[in-house]
């Protein structure tokens, strides 16, 4: 049976658009396949982890009827991005194998049984259903993501906290010693709040599929899953268990220091201060005096870096240090050319925002120098 017959890039395309959670190396080898499942010209393509489960399909010539088989995902993508991008492939199914042609180039792969393929089982009390643009949901996800735990043992932090309550849906991410946020309104109504923590995997997985198009995505959540559609595509995630942190406690109000400058000059300083810090202390001065911001690191081998930023700013000296990678990564995920810090002292914890755009929130902690 010829399953498709389609030319290399579309089917290449389909199939990266859902392999991005496959693993080379699983437990359980079908873990390693993607499940194709015919219905007459349309082909539905899924994978899964156990804790991911995505989906799309695609109208792919081919013989016409039902069929379902699984073959290893990663393989068929290698052997589709060998073949050059105009050739036409055929896919053709007989005796528990699949026979990829295209040209005189031919690949026979080993299948293992659609029925042993484990679905994630959807919950059934998935809440209602709100949407919102992919490049929205793209650019709230860009804002935060770098703020999540990496394997940290409070596992509620190792993912994102989404919040969808009136009209407003907002992410959180923490780490501990940072936290970032940002928010933007919804097209309707949620009638009743929505709370999720999505683990990184899915958050990253998100990343890679959301694109910068006006068309919207529908989210739905439960109190074990959140789905996702979009573009024709279906994305259903267990979540992360646990209560997050209270963010708002977190968020500093009336700080008595404000400057504003530039955010591009302000990064490149504290790009080249960073060569110059170790990788076991990332550690930056960082004074704040009438008119002038300076910027120090220094090293074990006794080498120095000085930076210096004119700047609008009448308040009281400060002198506070902070992980510098933290300082990066905020300013090199955001797009805006101005950036806002509010400080207290040398001990408390520096708020940056955006002016002109209240949604978005970060709040870095300061370090001992």
């Amino acid at each position: 049976m010829i399953v498709l017959k389609a030319a290399q890039a579309e089917v290449l395309g389909t199939l990266q658009s859902v392999a991005g959670i496959v693993e080379r190396r699983h437990t359980l080898p079908i873990l390693a396949n993607v499940l194709l499942r015919k219905t007459g010209g349309r082909i539905e393509f899924t994978t899964s982890d156990l804790e991911i489960q995505v989906r799309t399909h695609a109208e792919l010539a081919g013989d016409s009827g039902n069929f379902s088989t699984t073959v290893g995902a990663r393989k068929l993508i290698d052997i589709l991005r060998a073949l050059p991008a105009e050739q036409v492939v055929t896919l053709t199914a007989a005796q528990n194998k699949l026979t990829l042609q295209g040209g005189k180039s031919r690949f026979t792969l080993q299948t293992l049984p659609s029925d042993d393929f484990p679905l994630v089982n959807e919950s059934v009390d998935f809440g209602p259903t709100f949407t919102i643009p992919q490049k929205m949901l793209r650019h709230l996800v860009n804002q935060v993501h770098f703020a999540m735990a990496v394997h940290d043992i409070r596992y509620y932090l190792n993912g994102i906290l989404f919040i969808a309550e009136g009209k407003t849906l907002t992410l959180v991410a923490t780490d501990g010693s940072r936290l970032a946020l940002a928010q933007s309104p919804l097209e309707a109504d949620v009638p009743s709040k929505q709370e999720v923590i999505l683990p990184r995997k899915t958050v990253l997985e998100l990343q890679r599929l959301l694109n910068d198009e006006d068309t919207p995505i529908e989210m739905r959540f439960a109190s074990n899953q959140a789905k996702f559609a979009f573009s024709g595509m279906e994305f259903v995630t267990k979540l992360v268990e646990g209560k997050f942190p209270d963010y708002n406690r977190v968020i500093p109000k009336n700080r008595k220091n404000t400057v504003v400058l530039g955010r591009a000059p302000l990064l490149a300083c504290l790009q080249r201060a960073a060569i110059l810090t170790s990788e076991k202390f990332k550690g930056v001065r960082v004074n704040l005096e009438p008119g002038v911001l300076r910027i120090a690191s220094s090293n074990a081998e006794q080498e120095e870096a000085k930076e210096e930023l004119e700047v609008d700013y009448n308040g009281e000296a400060i002198e506070i240090g902070f992980n510098v990678t933290y300082l990066i990564d905020v300013l090199a995920n955001m797009g805006q050319e101005m950036v806002k810090l509010e400080l207290e002292d040398s001990t408390a914890s520096t708020l940056f925002t955006v002016p002109d755009e209240a949604g978005f929130k970060y709040v870095v902690m300061p370090m001992r120098i």
